[in-house]
């Protein structure tokens, strides 16, 4: 069985402690075609020092940003409005969605990839995001990493984020375990990962997220799991053709 959601609406994860520090970055542009979010991306920084990736992520040479950072000792910044473009998903997609940056709001955590998020990161990462979901009416299920939309390309924020404690908080999903084990490819398509990932990084984006640190071939597990994520949460459209 997976977790149980707390409740959720008024309650402590819709109340961030602090208000996110306003830090504006130039880089971001309005939603295209009148998109609105309807997608949450988490990040992270890969950099040594949150210092670093704040500086990058208000450069305008750098021609990158996110909505959000937080710090690993649970400072946040603002960088762009949430009405605002902005500019941290690159290529890839979910669903049916190809433009991202116009459909998410992203949140970048200060982390290299090689240590675990501290509590009082996670703590804050948990009051903002039932801060945004709240206001934007974001589903759980549209929670994703950014390894999910890029598979081939991106592994962040990587297996030593902690996605079983946001699924408990009622902030994200967990699968689970599920009798019919379908083609797990197809499987994959329908929850939203794309048709022009390959099958071998959609694979370790999945780990990342639902079994970490789990390796070796393709395994009964994997099939089953990923058939309940398309059973429970297939996204809103047909399977991404390549």
């Amino acid at each position: 069985m997976g977790p149980t959601p707390l409740p959720r609406g008024g309650g402590w994860l819709t109340t961030l402690a602090q208000e996110p520090i306003w830090h504006p970055s130039p880089n971001f542009g309005p939603r295209r075609d009148g998109s609105v979010p309807d997608i949450v991306v988490l990040h992270h920084t890969a950099m040594e020092s949150c210092d670093a990736a704040r500086d990058r992520l208000c450069d305008p040479q750098a021609e990158v940003s996110a909505h959000y950072l937080i710090s690993e000792t649970g400072t946040c910044w603002q960088l762009v409005e949430e009405d605002m473009r902005a500019w941290h998903a690159g290529a890839g997609r979910w669903g049916d969605v190809t433009d991202v940056n116009s459909r998410s709001i992203g949140i970048e955590l200060a982390n290299t990839g090689g240590h675990p998020f501290p509590e009082p990161q996670m703590t804050t990462l948990e009051h903002l995001l039932g801060d945004v979901m709240h206001r934007h009416r974001i589903a759980p299920e549209r929670m994703i990493a950014h390894s999910d939309m890029a598979p081939d390309r991106k592994y962040d924020p990587g297996p030593r984020f902690d996605w079983y404690r946001l699924a408990a908080n009622g902030l994200s999903i967990w699968p689970q375990d599920h009798d019919n084990e379908e083609e797990f490819t197809y499987s994959a398509y329908q929850f939203g990962y794309s048709s022009e990932a390959t099958d071998n990084g959609i694979l370790q984006a999945f780990r990342s997220r639902f079994r970490p640190w789990k390796d070796g071939p393709l395994d009964a597990r994997d099939c089953a799991l990923m058939a309940d994520l398309a059973q429970r949460f297939p996204f809103d459209g047909p399977p991404a053709a390549a």
